[in-house]
């Protein structure tokens, strides 16, 4: 079920058990050859695999298309939410659920940069209503709930990256006209592995002089349906555990 769709007066009529998606995103730069709206494109397309394949069992919130995105602003075109609006605006969204009744809601995340709000969002509500035993409160990426490269040999990386070889494909899937140039053409540019131990705060430009940082060389149409198929039969999979939560289960 799509949220936007319904009535309030359906919205109220629903089991408050039913999982709620709110699909998280970005708009932000995606190195020379991708559009900025790809994170919303790509998320926005798992999601509609999954409304489709539970419409009855599952209710999504509209996508949000801003991120917390501003390790890219030396990017033109990348449009952002500073770290502290961001976590306020999840807040909310969860809030304008958790009011009306529901019990059991995902974040589900199509961006790198909403990781670290979105986790604490998660981790402030969970605080705030310690009392409530009935509350699922949960943030998860669509990349995580899947191991693609384990179904299917071809593949070069093992992580997401960024306008990379897994996101390319997806948008030469999707909407290949978007996709700008030879992509066969591109190089690699590695993930790094930081300063060892400790984590560095970063910003993209530290990381890439492109933009895109995995090996987008290695993207083809052909996997990008496969990464779709495998990712959104993953998060049907992950809702499924959610919508059969007893209550009192950890792990």
């Amino acid at each position: 079920m799509l949220l936007a769709d319904l009535t309030w007066p359906a919205v109220k009529a629903l089991d408050k058990n039913t999982p709620v998606v709110i699909p998280i995103a970005a708009v932000e730069q995606h190195g020379h050859h991708m559009p900025v709206s790809t994170d919303s494109m790509l998320l926005g397309e798992v999601v509609r695999r999954v409304e489709a394949a539970a419409s009855s069992r599952v209710l999504i919130a509209p996508l949000q298309w801003l991120g917390n995105s501003h390790h890219h602003l030396d990017y033109p075109g990348t449009m952002s939410a500073t770290p502290r609006l961001y976590l306020d605006l999840l807040h909310d969204l969860a809030e304008n659920l958790i009011g009306p009744g529901f019990r059991r809601i995902l974040f589900l995340n199509g961006h790198g940069g909403n990781i670290v709000p979105g986790r604490q969002v998660v981790f402030e509500l969970r605080q705030k209503y310690r009392q409530r035993t009935d509350l699922l409160l949960l943030f998860g990426c669509y990349w995580d709930f899947a191991k693609p490269y384990e179904e299917r040999e071809g593949y070069v990386q093992r992580e997401m990256g960024h306008a990379c070889e897994w996101e390319t494909s997806m948008m030469l899937r999707l909407a290949p006209h978007l996709v700008i140039g030879d992509v066969a053409k591109l190089q690699t540019v590695p993930f790094g592995e930081g300063l060892g131990a400790a984590y560095r705060g970063w910003i993209t430009n530290d990381r890439t002089p492109t933009g895109h940082i995995g090996s987008p060389e290695f993207a083809t149409a052909e996997k990008g349906e496969h990464l779709f198929a495998s990712y959104s039969q993953g998060v049907l999979n992950y809702l499924k555990q959610v919508e059969n939560w007893d209550g009192t289960t950890w792990a």
